[in-house]
């Protein structure tokens, strides 16, 4: 619904949906482009977002099915929910599943909910219904869950300063790419503090 109203049509919705399985980043490109922002400033957007599923692809590599082919297809099923899921189990083999059922579930789901907004969205008014918020309130349901991991407090405030100073300067989303920038003060803070063992849990 919102990609349809950002401009896109029901194919390149259902095609993004499909092809880009990570929330995040598809309302980073849609936000983006439908606030009139450079397709530049969109695709960095979603990349930066996309691109903390590198880290995921690494707890989640031991425990996809064997061989290149069927490893590449599961990979597309690497999001937060489906290691978030396999991590909860105690042996690889739960894991395997959880994460296999879990990623199954959801990429139907959420590609059967894009196809029937997409279709829909051009006889609804997302000002109406409020659901012209949905973009900054899925940023911010995004966010909070981390700023629980150290240093995270630092970068939300370096990178709150960056984004506000370029708003009026820069193009649509460029403000937001920029604030990335504020993990590098995070850094710098946990480099002087040192690192903290927090332990882990769930499978490994």
């Amino acid at each position: 619904m919102l990609s349809v109203t950002a401009g896109l049509s029901v194919a390149q919705s259902c095609v993004l949906s499909l092809v880009m399985f990570t929330g995040a980043s598809q309302f980073a490109l849609v936000g983006i482009i439908g606030a009139g922002g450079v397709l530049g400033a969109a695709a960095g957007n979603a990349l930066l977002l996309g691109a903390r599923n590198v880290a995921y692809g690494f707890v989640a590599a031991p425990i996809l099915a064997k061989g290149r082919g069927r490893r590449l297809v599961l990979s597309q099923l690497v999001i937060d929910e489906t290691v978030a899921m396999a991590r909860a189990q105690p042996d690889p083999v739960s894991a395997r599943y959880a994460f296999s059922a879990t990623g199954l579930a959801i990429y139907v789901l959420w590609n059967a909910g894009t196809l029937a907004g997409a279709v829909i969205g051009g006889e609804v008014d997302p000002a109406r219904f409020g659901l012209d918020a949905m973009f900054p309130a899925a940023f911010l349901a995004l966010l909070v869950p981390q700023l629980r991991q150290g240093g995270a407090h630092r970068a939300a405030v370096v990178g709150a300063v960056i984004a506000l100073v370029l708003i009026p300067l820069t193009p649509v989303g460029v403000p937001v790419l920029a604030a990335s920038l504020g993990v590098l003060a995070a850094g710098a803070g946990r480099a002087a503090t040192g690192p903290t063992d927090r332990g882990t849990e769930g499978w490994r």
